[in-house]
């Protein structure tokens, strides 16, 4: 796993769907739920006629830590939800990425969000680390 200043990474030995599947359950075991679901490869095939490789934006919410980050600042929103993304990379591995909250929020420029990012970013690293262990095992 690495930790970049944008995304929060792991390379996976499991095929792209295989490591779909265990991101949305690493997600969902740090108490994230799945808002959006962005196929990338259909989009880009359906509006510019490309094929592009299997490649998945999930919007991903903590409820509780969005409470906070848009009590503390509405327009904190714009930066919601968390992106994970996750792509085959054409040799039987997929990499899983998270936007690194703290990241996201540094722009934003409100200190009150520290907690909050910091809690998020806990998190989301749990889940990145969880899927590092299990391909690992």
């Amino acid at each position: 796993m690495s930790t970049a200043t944008l995304g929060i990474t792991t390379v996976v030995p499991w095929d792209y769907d295989q490591a779909v599947e265990q991101a949305k359950a690493a997600l969902k075991e740090q108490g994230f739920g799945v808002l959006t679901e962005i196929d990338v490869r259909a989009t880009m095939r359906a509006k510019l006629d490309i094929d592009f490789q299997r490649y998945v934006i999930i919007g991903a919410c903590n409820p509780p830590l969005a409470h906070q980050a848009l009590t503390a600042d509405k327009s904190v929103g714009l930066m919601l939800p968390c992106n994970v993304v996750v792509y085959d990379n054409g040799d039987g591995s997929s990499t899983v990425s998270a936007l690194n909250p703290m990241t996201a929020m540094s722009v934003v420029g409100n200190a009150g969000l520290d907690a909050m990012a910091t809690a998020a970013t806990a998190k989301l690293t749990a889940a990145i680390e969880q899927l590092g262990r299990l391909a690992a095992a």
